[in-house]
């Protein structure tokens, strides 16, 4: 059916709606359309068109109420085909290319007459330069005819050169305009009818009076997804936590001035400190062509490589991450004194049976472009308890974690991706998990420098003597921490032996101060308390035992 076969009588009456409601979820949304009509009592149906074809027919619902009883007997869905007349704008489109090819084929007249004139100057110039030098040389030619002649050659060159130049363009610019048009006039030429859907709402009025319809469907091409900025404030401890919603539409209607519901129903990290992998040592049996000393360089040049691959990783893949400037995107400006800030809406939150609900509120525009639209769900400061990681074996400085509880009255926090802000600075991002109320979860805010950590080999002594056929190496670390923040800080310094992967290799912790146990793969874990300007040592020694006879893999101290 096309519209001007839509059926235009007495007993069926079309309705003018708006979008009122919706509903998005996270592939899909729920649209709700109200109109109001005026009923004489002999309608049989009500009619909304210019449904999109994303809707799906089978999820439409209808209802609504007035001054007068109605029974709404059934609704259907009618696919309507629109026409729309064509042959004015093809017309005009074909009179606007016959205008610019016109000026296109002047521009090239322009263009054959400016190079034949510049030809003209180039062949004089060959030709003068000869006898010019001749004359010179006999004195039949002065200075002052050589000179005007070169500024005629040389006005001239450049006048025809700009010309030619400035023609050229005209001319590429014309071409653009005319693929433009062409472009535009294939289309129209190929144009075919626009599909779309009419709700067909069957009806019975028992007198005239005034009825508002309500409809609602299910529409494909929405979605929704959580979004999040989290600034910390290391000055008073608290996170200010924006809950955002990320929505976006292509379904083939706007929705403007709506009530936004957001479900959960179905109809990241460059700020993380680096991981400590096992530090393992093993046995190189030597060959009797091969010295012990030129294993040593070999190890060395290829433990040199390795590192500066590694190096070079750090700063492809995590350092530009972690140090990335982001600072224009911190929206940080002073009040004035007598400004009273602006209040953000926040949703109402709903769970029922696993399903999240955020009911935002009114006037929200989401525009059918699939460009993404952000919407507050809400906003909250939460405390924070600092902590610090620190891995002196890998980096000299200490890492910041936030650690936050989500209140027993909060929300859910969905998983989605989290911008973080670290005293009004963008640090990095991360990805949000499920976090329920009540639920602790942590954030990694990059590195502090207001700790100052040194590392330093103290002790790496060889036994003279052997013990049970073994020889004993002692190595012993000493680990200064400083603290040069104003306020305490809280520490957690990891540190590892090496670990054996042959039985002939024996590693065994002698000494710790302050004294911790060893943990799994080698592992060591002091947990520091530090006072404002605070300094801390601690120490940890270690005896690795081997046959005199091996020489050690992977001991790089």
């Amino acid at each position: 059916m096309t519209n001007s076969e839509l059926p235009n009588q007495d007993r069926i009456k079309i309705v003018e709606s708006r979008i009122s409601e919706v509903t998005v979820y996270t592939n899909q949304a729920r649209v709700t359309r109200r109109g109001l009509v005026t009923l004489t009592g002999n309608e049989k149906e009500l009619v909304i068109t210019s449904i999109p074809r994303t809707i799906q027919a089978e999820s439409v619902r209808a209802t609504g109420s007035g001054t007068v009883p109605v029974n709404i007997l059934g609704v259907r869905t009618e696919k309507i085909f629109a026409t729309e007349p064509v042959e004015e704008k093809t017309k005009k489109l074909s009179q606007q290319i016959e205008q610019l090819e016109e000026q296109k084929r002047t521009i090239s007249d322009q263009l054959t007459s400016r190079k034949l004139q510049l030809n003209f100057i180039e062949g004089l110039s060959d030709k003068s330069v000869g006898f010019f030098s001749s004359g010179l040389a006999k004195q039949q030619v002065g200075l002052n005819e050589t000179g005007e002649l070169l500024n005629f050659l040389g006005q001239n060159y450049r006048k025809y050169v700009g010309a030619i130049a400035q023609l050229e363009k005209q001319e590429q610019q014309l071409n653009k305009q005319l693929e433009v048009i062409r472009q535009k006039l294939y289309q129209l030429q190929n144009h075919r009818p626009q599909e779309s859907f009419s709700i067909f709402v069957a009806i019975e009025a028992s007198d005239s009076g005034d009825f508002e319809l309500e409809v609602s469907y299910i529409i494909d091409r929405a979605n929704w997804k959580p979004l999040y900025d989290l600034r910390v404030n290391t000055t008073d401890n608290q996170i200010n936590l924006n809950y955002l919603a990320e929505v976006n539409q292509n379904t083939g209607e706007d929705w403007i001035n709506v009530a936004l519901t957001l479900s959960t129903a179905k109809p990241g990290l460059g700020t993380l400190p680096p991981k400590l992998d096992p530090w393992y040592i093993d046995v190189i049996h030597q060959t009797p062509v091969e010295k012990p000393e030129f294993i040593r360089r070999r190890i060395a040049k290829k433990t040199a490589a390795n590192e500066e691959i590694f190096r070079l990783e750090d700063m492809a893949f995590g350092e530009s991450e972690k140090y990335e400037d982001r600072s224009d995107l911190t929206m940080f400006t002073p009040a004035a004194p007598a400004s009273i800030a602006a209040q953000t809406a926040i949703a109402t939150v709903s769970t029922e049976g696993g399903i999240v609900t955020f009911q935002i509120g009114g006037n929200n525009n989401i525009p059918n472009d699939g460009n993404p639209q952000k919407v507050t769900i809400f906003n909250e400061n939460y405390p924070i308890r600092p902590e610090y990681i620190a891995i002196p074996r890998l980096v000299s400085f200490a890492y910041l974690q936030a650690a936050v509880t989500n209140p027993l009255t909060g929300a859910t926090l969905l998983p989605g991706k989290a911008n973080i802000f670290r005293d009004n600075t963008f640090v990095g991002t991360t990805q949000l998990e499920n976090i329920s109320p009540g639920q602790e979860f942590k954030l990694n805010l990059g590195i502090d420098e207001g700790l100052k950590i040194e590392r330093e080999l103290v002790e790496r002594q060889v036994d003279k003597k052997l013990i049970g056929n073994q020889r004993r190496t002692s190595y012993a670390y000493r680990l200064t921490v400083t603290n040069l923040r104003q306020v305490p800080a809280s520490l957690i310094l990891k540190e590892q032996l090496p670990v054996s992967r042959n039985e002939q290799i024996k590693v065994r912790l002698t000494l710790t101060n302050p004294k911790v146990l060893l943990g799994e793969m080698g592992l060591l874990e002091w947990i520091i308390e530090l006072l404002p300007g605070a300094k801390q040592e601690l120490y940890y020694q270690f005896v690795v035992e081997n046959p005199p006879d091996s020489y050690i893999f992977g001991l790089d101290i």
